[in-house]
Order: structure tokens, then sequence, then C-alpha cells
């Protein structure tokens, strides 16, 4: 298929580029830019030819952005949740209003197939038992509530034309050329390789359930792929049961890896999100899918890249890795303004 895939030089993006490329699927990217700052390895082993790629804002996206695309997979919204609630009318206007608007365009253009990026956080505050895609959702934060906001209204414009799918995913980790080290495994391995301190700041009780980026990407690929009966507006959380933890139990499996870290625990600092998640709707119904990984394999994979980059304090502290940072940066710079469009120099 014809595909445009937005948010290409994200962290998930940078890698599902070339999974959809080996696969014979012609991809045309999207990218405003603001992380192209941060490249953290090469493997050319594993790269093909970099797709084709418009740099434009997702608000500013136009019809003839989508004339000839068979498939949208839409990864590019301001993504996690400090950076959401730092700037949450910013965060509503694109991730809210810019992804409907993304979707109502794909669909008025007739391509049948949109295949949204949602979260795992969309649950929030869980009761404790293992929830499936029926379960309320109960977000606490903008980032949460705008998937959940997508999710209805893009849900609404289901009809026989148009079949748009929903990937909940569960909290990302692993290597990424674009590297994020920003969510919780990558930025606990991050630490203990170069403080030896695997230092937490909450007591690790809240639950979180983990997916590696690498198979974030082959549940798009079979999403993508899947008959189109299997996945018409349907909801599938991603990941698999067994990778449901405790953040301290996270922390113990970088420190299984990174040995001789000291690991220290802090308080509950507030933070009431805590979730387990059931993930038997998506290796039951989406034809192709499985979980290669798990977050020991994962946290392996991480010492492995960066024993062969011999990654340095400044790298892994580098603003382009940390969500956050960058923006910050790029608005302290002046490069983009206060409604995050980039200015002229």
């Amino acid at each position: 298929m014809r595909v445009l895939l937005t948010g290409t030089d994200g962290y998930i993006g940078s890698l599902l580029a070339p999974v959809l490329t080996d696969a014979g699927h012609e991809v045309v990217g999207l990218d405003t830019g603001f992380y192209r700052d941060g490249w953290l390895y090469s493997d050319p082993s594993h790269w093909p030819e970099r797709p084709r790629a418009l740099c434009k804002d997702l608000r500013r996206v136009t019809a003839a952005d989508l004339e000839g695309m068979e498939a949208v997979i839409h990864l590019a919204e301001l993504s996690n949740d400090p950076l959401g609630d730092t700037v949450p009318q910013i965060t509503r206007e694109i991730n809210h209003l810019g992804s409907v608007r993304l979707a109502k365009l794909a669909k008025a253009a007739g391509i049948p197939r949109f295949i949204y990026t949602s979260s795992c956080s969309v649950y929030g505050a869980g009761s404790g038992d293992f929830l499936d895609e029926t379960a309320p959702v109960n977000p606490q934060t903008a980032y949460a509530e705008c998937k959940v906001k997508v999710e209805r209204d893009v849900g609404a414009m289901a009809d026989e034309s148009f079949s748009p799918v929903f990937l909940r995913n569960a909290t990302a980790y692993g290597a990424s050329p674009r590297m994020r080290f920003d969510i919780v495994l990558n930025n606990l391995a991050g630490h203990a390789w170069v403080s030896k301190k695997i230092a937490m700041t909450s007591d690790g009780t809240p639950w979180r359930p983990l997916v590696h980026v690498l198979d974030i990407c082959h549940a798009v690929r079979c999403a993508l792929e899947a008959p189109i009966e299997a996945i018409h507006d349907q909801k599938f959380n991603v990941g698999q049961n067994s990778d449901n933890y405790r953040v301290r139990e996270i922390a113990e499996i970088v420190g299984e890896v990174f040995t001789g870290c000291e690991l220290t625990f802090g308080d509950s600092g507030g933070d009431n999100r805590s979730y387990r998640v059931t993930f038997d709707k998506i290796h039951e119904r989406l034809p192709g899918f499985e979980c290669k990984w798990s977050a020991l394999s994962g946290a392996k994979q991480l010492y492995d890249v960066f024993t062969r980059i011999q990654m340095p304090e400044e790298t892994f502290e580098f603003r382009a890795f940390t969500r956050l940072k960058q923006l910050r940066y790029l608005m302290e710079t002046h490069q983009i303004d206060d409604e995050l469009f980039w200015t002229t120099p």
C-alpha cells in the first residue's frame, strides 16, 4: 500500500518506516522536525532508503498531502504526560483537534484505513484489576484525555468506506535512533549506565504495562495488512500479559543487566497513575501479531547499544532525547513560537 506515516522522524516512526518499507509498502513520511537534532546510533544492516518526507506541522496538512494514499498511520502528536501538562491547550489543539482533522481529510480523500496510535494511559488510575478494551477509561492527564477524545471522535466517523483502528500501546521501551530517555525503562537504563545508580523518584508501587518499540511497529504492520473486518473501528491494547510490572520491578530488571548499580526509592510523589492491562484481544484477533521482546531482553538491547557507542553522560542528558527539554530549548531560542509553530530566522 501507499502509506502516509506521520511522525516519521520520531522514536517509533524512525523504526516503523523501514519495517513497512521492508514489507513492500511505499511510505511517505510527514514530520514537523522537532526532534531531528537527536540521533543516538546508526545500524545500516536494517536501514533501507529513507522514505520521502514532508516537513509540515500536523495542523497544516492539506488534502493534497493525502492524494494517492491508501492508508494513514498517525503517530505525530505531542508525546508524554509531563509535556502535555506543560502546554495543555496546545496539546489539545495538536493531539485532539489536529488528529481528528487529519482523519476527516483522510475520509474525504477516500482513504479506507486510518491507524491511530493511542495509549494504555487512557486507563489512568485503574482499580488494580486487569483491564481490557471494554473497561472504563480514566485519563489523568491532558495527553491521555486527548487520546480518549480522538478515539471517540474518529470512531464516530467509521462506516463502510472508512475503517479506523486504535492501538492502545503500553509504555514503550527499547533502542531507537531517535531515542527517548523520558520513558521509564529507557530512563532507568540510561541512569544506570552513566551513574551506576538506579534512583527511583517514586516508591515504585504503581503498575505499568510495557511494550518494546519494535513490537509496536509489528502491531502497526499487522493492523495495516489485516482484513478490514478484523480491524474496523476496533481498539487493541498493544503488549503482552507478562509485561505488566510494578515500577520497582522494572528497576530491578534493569539492575539485573546493569550490574553493580545502587538501587534507591523515593516516596509516592503524588502520581496516582497505576494500571494493569490484559492483551488477550490483540493476540487472539489481530492476525499475525505476537510480541518478540520482554523487559529483560529490551534492557539487554539497551546495554549492548550503550556499550557499542560508549555512550557518555552528555549524550544521555542531551535535550533532543527528552521531549520536554527539546521543546523548551526550541521555545527559549525562539525557533518555535508559543503555539509551537516554526519561526522564520
